[in-house]
């Protein structure tokens, strides 16, 4: 097995994932998991498509992430793990798919309007 590459995305992240086999280190940036996540709940994120397919410490994965927030970079690089898998082996699609990862979530921030001082705020009305 060569390197799988995959993208994943979630608001304005961009997580280029790049796969082959290993035993499970996970590098986002150049830097370790734990120190580019410090927080649990984001680590616990990045590693679910491998619990859910019983895959953990298989697989190195090399990430590079640009943009966004913490939560959105790491769902972004959870998708395209997702991805990744799915190219290695389709048996795992079912699973994911029923968790809800293989769906690129579209829900994007609404643009600011002209005459408004945000997306939907409105400036103050004065009846008089």
């Amino acid at each position: 097995m060569e390197v799988i590459n995959a993208l994943g995305r979630r608001k304005t992240a961009v997580a280029r994932v790049y796969m082959s086999k290993g035993k499970g280190k996970i590098s986002i940036n150049k830097k370790e998991m734990a120190d580019f996540f410090p927080i649990d709940v984001l680590q616990a994120k990045v590693n679910q498509p491998f619990v859910l397919t019983d895959t953990v410490g298989k697989y190195d994965i090399k990430v590079n992430v640009a943009g966004g927030g913490i939560n959105g970079q790491a769902e972004a690089i959870r998708l395209g793990i997702s991805r990744a898998l799915v190219e290695v082996s389709a048996d795992y699609k079912p699973l994911l798919k029923v968790e809800g990862l293989m769906t690129r979530d579209p829900r994007m921030v609404e643009r600011k309007k002209p005459g408004q001082p945000k997306a939907r705020k409105k400036f103050q009305f004065s009846k008089r």
